[in-house]
């Protein structure tokens, strides 16, 4: 527990004192934001907001696990897991891709960063390294970083490995690939207005908090009762997330409207990178879908709009992702950044209300 409240600690005052210095470095250097053309007429008075605020969240996350695996490893000689280190390689790679971007974007003076098709290179990568190391990578608790399969909560529903151990490393990697695609386009397309996606990153990470320590203290082999999980080192999976929720708490100090930085694609790249990581790793990529139901509206109403343009030349919505929508119906940007928290604190909260009905069902407790 003091290990927890460690890196608790230094995430909220890397995040904290770090973010006014970045900002003071951002504006020396110019790497203001630029604005897309075709958003909200009230976003252009935005232009120049310094940004690769990421930088400070990212940061904030990794000195905040590292000081608390440094206080295990100088009071009982706890080494860091493998597991950890390849949650937070998912983050950082994906977070070091978001920065090539927002670089080029300031640079080049203009909205555009790297190409899709870079940027996709780039992802599959990353994502393939990840999933490799993760199924092969031996731990220190025995359980596998990974497993080869579709989870919604511990056990697969599809295990990969019907056709054999090579079939299922393919079929894991394309997998992997989709899974970091599609969670760090989603909090990339969160990220539309001041403090969005900073707020409901707090509230979604706060979520898997709970679950990797739930976790963690059912693990297979401990003595608690109930069904146990075979998860792979959820102490380490809980502080990460802890510092996460903390990271995005203190950067929203700054964040919040009217916002003194942005996080960019750095701190958008990093932070769905992490989010899909830590469902692989705790074995819910598909209650991820509810925990991280906020970014699952975004990403559809865009899917949504560019299709229904396509086939009948027609908007769903005044504009997309939905946030701009509302905008546009008249909220204020407050109202619409307060009103996505809510309804990403919901999802939230039913997400662990499944888990928890899930784990008192396999207890056999349901009916007790």
């Amino acid at each position: 527990m003091i290990a927890l409240i460690i890196g608790i600690l230094v995430s909220l005052l890397v995040t904290i004192a770090g973010t006014p210095m970045l900002i003071h470095l951002v504006h020396r250097l110019h790497y203001g934001q630029y604005i897309r053309q075709d958003g909200p007429k009230s976003h252009l008075v935005k232009r120049g907001t310094p940004t690769m605020g990421g930088v400070a969240i990212v940061l904030a996350i990794v000195l905040g696990w590292g000081a608390s695996a440094l206080y295990r490893y100088v009071r009982s000689g706890a080494v860091p897991s493998l597991s950890a280190m390849l949650v937070l390689f998912a983050m950082l790679s994906m977070g070091l891709l978001g920065f090539i971007d927002d670089f080029a974007k300031v640079r080049k003076k203009q909205n555009l960063g790297l190409s899709v098709h870079a940027k996709f290179i780039g992802q599959f990568v990353f994502a393939t390294i990840y999933a490799v190391l993760a199924l092969i990578i031996p731990t220190k608790s025995g359980f596998p970083s990974a497993q080869a399969g579709m989870s919604f909560i511990e056990k697969p529903f599809f295990d990969f490995r019907f056709a054999g151990g090579v079939v299922a490393a393919i079929i894991f990697v394309i997998w992997v690939n989709f899974l970091m695609t599609a969670w760090t386009n989603a909090v990339n397309l969160t990220d539309g207005l001041d403090g969005l996606a900073s707020g409901s990153s707090m509230i979604a990470f706060a979520g898997y908090a709970i679950i990797a320590f739930w976790e963690s203290y059912h693990i297979k082999g401990g003595t608690h009762e109930g069904f146990s999980y075979a998860v792979s080192d959820p102490l380490d999976l809980t502080i990460i997330a802890c510092c996460a929720a903390v990271a995005c708490f203190g950067f929203l100090w700054y964040n919040s409207n009217p916002a003194t930085i942005f996080m960019g694609d750095t701190g958008s790249l990093a932070l769905g990178g992490l989010f899909a990581a830590l469902s692989i790793a705790t074995h819910t990529e598909f209650l991820a879908i509810i925990i991280g139901g906020l970014y699952v509206i975004e990403v559809m109403s865009d899917i949504i709009q560019v299709t229904s343009f396509k086939l009948t030349h027609k908007r769903v919505f005044k504009m997309a992702p939905i946030h701009h929508h509302f905008e546009l119906l008249g909220w204020s940007e407050s109202k619409v950044v307060v009103r996505f928290w809510m309804i990403e604190f919901l999802f939230m909260i039913v997400g662990l209300m499944m888990f928890y009905v899930d784990w008192v069902s396999r207890s056999g407790l349901l009916f007790v």
